[in-house]
């Protein structure tokens, strides 16, 4: 056999498919199952298929590069003008520390209130639930 070592398809005594394998001289080198020879095939891929996939790689970076610069140009000139202009003058803030330190008692102390309103509630549903029920029991 020239070239390509060629496969022979042949079934098991269970039915299943084969491809078998020969040497130069027409023994069987190897057999193997035609659903996992067939696995294999598909996840080696050609070599045409890996040139096609490497030429599309290259195609991809070429375009990100290109957008990667049509990007940064503008963002160059945007920092040379404002280097330019003059400075703007700046005002002083407050501080806002004492604002919030006054107000996180307050809001503590109202979320505890909330909290415990609808305890009291309960409590005191509960409360007037018992007698009703003892009474029920007498009868």
């Amino acid at each position: 056999m020239a070239g390509k070592a060629r496969r022979t398809v042949l079934y098991s005594s269970k039915g299943k498919k084969l491809y078998a394998v020969r040497d130069k001289s027409g023994k069987f080198k190897d057999i193997q199952q035609y659903s996992r020879a067939h696995a294999m095939d598909i996840k080696r891929g050609s070599s045409a298929e890996k040139k096609a996939a490497a030429a599309k790689a290259k195609k991809t970076v070429a375009k990100k590069a290109t957008k990667n610069a049509a990007k940064k140009a503008p963002a160059k000139s945007a920092r040379k003008m404002a280097a330019k202009k003059p400075a703007a003058r700046k005002v002083a803030k407050r501080p806002a520390a004492k604002k919030s330190a006054a107000k996180k008692p307050v809001k503590r102390a109202a979320k505890k209130a909330a909290a415990k309103k609808p305890a009291k509630r309960a409590a005191k549903k509960a409360a007037a639930k018992k007698p009703a029920k003892r009474a029920a029991k007498k009868v």
